[in-house]
């Protein structure tokens, strides 16, 4: 039997605190349609990435959620175009008016093949736009390569607030 010394336990639990291990990112995804929300989450987990979903279905209780719960950093916004009470660009317009969410990146992403709909979202503040794919092994595919980019590859500067 092996035993350790308070020092080397007290290190070896440091190590296993979570303010020292990586943080799952977190996406938030704003559609106002439950299926549409399912798939998506059944997509994320068929990636494999290790990431945590929120969903809301309004503009309000997201700019809420972002506000108030701060224990969660959202790296990525997915945000549905053509939700039934408010557009996209009002979304984004209340949310880059936030100094604190403003440099959140938002992947619209919706049905809409509109050129004047991606026109909108861009001069909106929407980092990227991607049509639903139109089946679910497409999805997943979709799911994953805006995952890996938004969440793995793309870079962005650290800011005062988000460091310890």
């Amino acid at each position: 039997m092996t035993y350790f010394s308070y020092v080397q336990f007290s290190e070896a639990y440091s190590l296993l605190n979570t303010s020292t291990m990586p943080h799952r990112p977190s996406i938030l995804l704003i559609d106002d349609s439950p299926g549409e929300c399912e798939l998506f989450r059944l997509a994320l987990a068929q990636t494999g990435l290790d990431a945590v979903l929120f969903d809301e279905p309004e503009t309000d209780a997201a700019l809420h959620f972002l506000k108030v719960e701060t224990k969660v950093e959202v790296k990525l916004i997915v945000l549905d175009w053509r939700l039934r009470h408010e557009t996209g660009t009002v979304f984004l317009e209340r949310l880059r008016a936030d100094t604190r969410l403003a440099a959140i990146p938002v992947v619209v992403f919706t049905t809409s093949d509109d050129v004047s709909d991606m026109m909108n979202a861009y001069a909106s503040g929407a980092n990227g736009y991607v049509v639903k794919p139109g089946t679910f092994d497409e999805l997943v595919h979709c799911v994953r390569d805006i995952c890996r980019y938004w969440l793995s590859w793309n870079l962005w500067p650290v800011t005062a607030a988000s460091q310890p």
